[in-house]
């Protein structure tokens, strides 16, 4: 039985899951050619990822597979209720409200693994830590399942290492056809349309710290400049930070940066990015956003013990007054704010992640229990494949090796 806000809603979400469904030509091909092969009959599925249409679509395509889909969001503020409600409408089982609590959110995802599932999608990596917790029979059945975000691949990286992985998982999230499109492009746009459309003020003429280097960070400094802003980058890895120097950004520690921005901006999948000792040398008015996984880059206690005030300034808005009268604004609870506050990343570039999450379950389907209990890449047939399909879609023609430049090319000296 699903969970969700209000089933009254099903038709505002059905016009956005129609909407986006326009926008992505690889999930309606590859909707056509599961409908044909059906590679999930009989399969159950249980995905946890940002609730929104284009995630509906994705929930559909696995269906028209032949699977029957549980669905639940991975993060209380990103779920959409109407879109949840037209997933019901179409008969799938959604375990999913806005703004539910930590309790709530923990009996969704329980849900939603209940049936236990032949394969899964997780993003951040809350169903992988249920399974190999107290909901550990309720993966008796997994043949497998995918990442699709940096923090639940360092989850899983971490679980490995430790001997502890206990089943079968593709890093989706480090494929060519997710980072460096998805991570970005998607988040570059997807954060800035998030924090305008709360703000309603400029990013011209803003000092933007970016926290993080890496795709993510490099897809919202590179959109912050185009957009007029200065920017400046913080990071902990020195490759990176000679990157983001030879972009043409200023790097400097969140120490040095604090008392210069106007706009914070964390992207990094830690913890503790920006904690009292930054708040207490920031400019009044300044905006804290977070585009990582979890809640938890910008110190929410800090600000708090710091605050002699705290109150709603608007929708996805809460100022914390300080002592000095200064205030501070954290967006959308320091959650993901490119969701949160937004619509999440175009529908475009999602259709490119969604197809290699479709082409990836396709594969574990097809080599249930050929594959170790480990962290596997995306196949490179399944990346390539997604990257021609991606170009037929855009009328785009490139060049392809001669038989004597094939040989040139392996000619051994």
């Amino acid at each position: 039985m699903s969970n969700i806000k209000d089933a009254s809603l099903w038709q505002s979400g059905r016009d956005k899951i129609e909407w986006v469904r326009s926008y992505m030509p690889l999930l309606s091909a590859i909707e056509q050619e599961f409908t044909k092969n059906q590679p999930f009959a009989g399969m159950k599925i249980s995905m946890s990822i940002h609730l929104e249409a284009k995630t509906a679509n994705l929930a559909k395509v696995l269906r028209a597979g032949g699977a029957e889909v549980r669905v639940t969001g991975c993060n209380p503020l990103s779920t959409q209720d109407d879109v949840a409600a037209a997933l019901v409408h179409e008969g799938f089982e959604v375990n999913a409200v806005h703004g539910t609590d930590d309790e709530g959110y923990k009996n969704d995802l329980v849900n939603t693994i209940s049936f236990c599932p032949d394969i899964l999608i997780d993003d951040g990596g809350d169903l992988m830590a249920l399974l190999h917790g107290e909901y550990r029979e309720y993966g008796k059945n997994l043949i497998g399942g995918c990442e699709e975000t940096t923090t639940g691949v360092h989850r899983l990286i971490s679980r490995q290492a430790a001997g502890k992985l206990d089943y079968t998982m593709i890093d989706v999230n480090d494929a060519n056809c997710k980072h460096l499109f998805d991570n970005r492009y998607g988040t570059g746009q997807s954060t800035l349309d998030g924090i305008m459309n709360s703000t309603n003020l400029i990013i011209a003429g803003k000092t933007v710290v970016v926290a993080g280097y890496g795709w993510c960070g490099k897809g919202l400094a590179m959109r912050a400049k185009g957009m007029g802003a200065i920017v400046i980058v913080t990071e902990i890895d020195p490759i990176k930070a000679i990157e983001a120097v030879m972009d043409g950004f200023s790097v400097m520690t969140m120490d040095e940066a604090a008392p210069l921005g106007d706009l914070f901006v964390t992207l990094t999948g830690c913890s503790d990015v920006i904690t009292a000792k930054h708040i207490e040398k920031m400019k009044d008015g300044v905006l804290l956003a977070n585009s990582g996984h979890f809640d938890v880059e910008i110190n929410k206690q800090d600000l708090e013990t710091l605050s002699a005030q705290m109150f709603y300034r608007k929708p996805n808005i809460k100022g914390y007054k300080m002592a000095d009268g200064r205030i501070i604004n954290l967006l959308a609870e320091g959650r993901l704010v490119n969701l949160a506050a937004g619509n999440g990343h175009p529908a475009e570039i999602m259709d490119m992640s969604f197809a290699i999450q479709a082409k990836s379950l396709e594969f574990l389907a097809k080599n249930k229990g050929k594959l170790e209990k480990k962290l596997y890449a995306v196949p490179e047939e399944i990346d390539n494949a997604v990257a021609e399909l991606k170009l037929k879609t855009m009328n785009v023609n490139i060049d392809r090796l001669t038989e004597e430049q094939k040989e040139y090319l392996s000619k051994v000296d």
